[in-house]
């Protein structure tokens, strides 16, 4: 039996490895970052039939970034990286800000497969953290990843954060909660960088697709206020028809400022999206931040119904990306996508509102969001 001091040595142990109880927090995405990370694009079963112009799509997408910021670029193998910068060269987007990284992976969707990054700040629970325990650099937070609960191949991309935090020279923490490694995708959470977090019921708490059967509602929240130093969740209903994470919240809400949310919202009263975007709004006008403040509500059309082999894609202009001067923004070639711009534009006036043609990149279910994970300057 272990001695009662000794126990209470090994619980203040575990306590002070926690991230958010050594003052870190997760930053919201318009902080300022070091790189975005990507990865290449090689799975050809994730776009049947449609594979050849997603290429050239992520090398805009570089092209783009890269005028901003470093981008992390994982890459298969040598010959991967030869092809890559052959097409990157023609598109005008090889250049000193890619630095690339052989790593084998299934899929590319960084978001969720990557690691969540957070920096010390120096406070825990409105409380200041003793200098002895605020560690300088990053802290990489590792979920355990299972390909959003429904595909088999994810051995390969289960490794990816581990790399990424070791590569990034970030301590990795693996999450848990008791004795269970924690299943999460950074698709299914948004943050306002302040202690407030925004996530689905349907993708955390429905028995579809289940990530962790044994996790209740205040189980997530006591996860995310250690790991990621959030005081307030908001709990959306479900997220949009065609999304195969079955739920995520970069669909459908996000943070564009500490006091601010974009929503997504159908007009079509017939359309199957009406009444849970519906629904996320109404909670969303009776919810509060981390101080208790009601939010600021921009409220954002979604686009027309994107239809290919018979099957509703997720199209949504909320998966757009905000990287340090700029905003990638997927658009679908309908009318919408004006406003989608705009609005945008205005709610960032200090960087450039780049729309990407998302029509073929959609049917491999993600977007701009999707694929990126911002490594933020510690």
């Amino acid at each position: 039996m272990v001695p009662a001091m000794a126990r209470v040595k090994q619980f203040l142990n575990a306590e002070q490895s926690l991230p958010a109880s050594r003052g870190y927090r997760m930053p919201a995405e318009w902080e300022p970052h070091e790189s975005t990370w990507l990865a290449w694009p090689h799975f050809r079963g994730d776009w049947p039939g449609k594979f050849d112009p997603i290429p050239w799509v992520y090398a805009e997408i570089i092209r783009s970034l890269t005028r901003h910021e470093v981008v992390d670029l994982i890459i298969n193998d040598a010959e991967a990286e030869r092809r890559a910068k052959k097409i990157l060269d023609r598109a005008a987007a090889l250049n000193e800000n890619i630095r690339f990284h052989r790593w084998p992976s299934d899929r590319v969707w960084l978001r969720d497969s990557g690691c969540t990054f957070v920096v010390g700040h120096g406070s825990s629970l409105g409380k200041q953290v003793p200098p002895s325990l605020v560690a300088q650099k990053r802290v990489g937070v590792k979920w355990k990843f299972t390909a959003w609960a429904k595909y088999p191949n994810f051995k390969l991309d289960e490794k990816i954060g581990s790399k990424m935090a070791r590569a990034a020279n970030a301590e990795e923490v693996k999450a848990a909660f008791k004795t269970e490694r924690v299943v999460l995708e950074g698709g299914s959470i948004d943050v306002n960088g302040q202690g407030t977090l925004l996530t689905t019921e349907e993708c955390l708490l429905s028995k579809v697709q289940q990530r962790n059967a044994s996790l209740r509602r205040e189980d997530y929240e006591e996860i995310f206020g250690d790991y990621l130093g959030i005081h307030k969740v908001i709990w959306l209903g479900n997220g949009i028809a065609g999304d195969d994470t079955h739920g995520h919240v970069d669909d459908i809400t996000r943070f564009v400022a500490a006091d601010t949310i974009v929503t997504m919202v159908e007009l079509n009263e017939s359309d199957v999206n009406h009444a849970p975007l519906a629904d996320n709004l109404k909670r969303l006008q009776f919810a509060s931040d981390q101080n208790g403040r009601k939010l600021r509500i921009i409220e954002l059309p979604m686009p027309a119904p994107v239809i290919f082999e018979g099957r509703r894609l997720p199209a949504s202009y909320g998966n757009f990306y905000i990287a340090n001067g700029c905003v990638l923004v997927p658009v679908f070639n309908d009318p919408n996508d004006r406003v989608a711009l705009n609005t945008l534009a205005e709610l960032f006036p200090s960087r450039e509102i780049i729309p990407i043609y998302s029509g073929d990149l959609i049917w491999g279910f993600g977007a701009m969001h999707c694929m990126t994970q911002q490594l933020p300057v510690g």
